[in-house]
Formats: structure tokens, C-alpha cells, sequence
């Protein structure tokens, strides 16, 4: 069984996590560790969830869905039900995204506008100094 479970350090240390991470999803029901004790023995199926959570967490899901999703793991349905909640939600997220990446490149290039128009008028006020040495 040793080989099976990992510590909260050795956790921490293979996901690049913090113990504080780990208690706080523990404490959303998100893991749920072996306690013995004070010690958090953590197995295969919680390495599973959180390799999920933080992919979850990096495409911008919200915990609630992503315990929902995990939730929808133990239907008995060969995971139908979690892979189509899933993909409507990455649907979702994924227009988000591309909305906001939107928005950011027009403001990206309405910025390089105002910035080119600034050094314009800074190279013109410069220049008519110049003209006068």
C-alpha cells in the first residue's frame, strides 16, 4: 500500500502544489485523502482528481463545476455523462476565451494606434526645437 498512496509533501512536490492547496480542496470536497491521524495519505484516485482539478483550474473552470464534473465520475455509465458535461462546459470556456482573446487584440491594436499617434506628436514638437539650434 505504501506505493499506492503518497504523502501531502510528496504530493506537493509531483503537482507543484502547496499543502494549503491540497487542505483547501480537501476541505471543498474535491480530495479526500486517507486520514490517519493528522497524516493525509493520498491515492491513485486522488492524483487522478488532481491532475483534473488543476486542468480544470488552468482552462478557467470555477471549483463548483469542476467538483461537479468529478461528481458525475461515479454514474455508472461508463463516463457518458461526465464526458458530455465536460465538453459542454470546455465549449463554453472556450468561447470565453476566444471572445476575450478578442477583445484583447483590438485593444492591442487600438493601443499600438494611440502609441504610434503619440510618438508622432512627440517627434513633432521635438522637431521645430531642432530647426531652431
Amino acid at each position: 500500500m505504501p506505493d499506492q498512496t503518497m504523502t501531502i509533501r510528496e504530493m506537493c512536490d509531483a503537482f507543484d502544489v502547496t499543502p494549503r492547496t491540497l487542505r483547501f480542496y480537501e476541505a471543498k470536497e474535491l480530495l479526500a485523502p486517507i486520514r490517519e491521524g493528522q497524516k493525509r495519505l493520498f491515492t491513485k484516485r486522488d492524483r487522478a482528481r488532481l491532475k483534473l482539478i488543476l486542468r480544470g483550474k488552468r482552462f478557467g473552470f470555477s471549483l463548483e463545476e469542476i467538483r461537479q464534473l468529478l461528481d458525475l465520475y461515479d454514474m455508472g455509465d461508463a463516463q457518458q455523462t461526465q464526458l458530455m458535461r465536460t465538453y459542454d462546459i470546455a465549449q463554453e470556456r472556450l468561447r470565453d476565451l476566444e471572445r476575450q482573446r478578442d477583445e484583447l487584440n483590438t485593444a492591442i491594436a487600438d493601443l499600438r494606434e494611440q502609441m504610434t499617434w503619440g510618438e508622432k506628436m512627440l517627434a513633432s514638437i521635438r522637431q521645430p526645437k531642432r530647426a531652431a539650434e
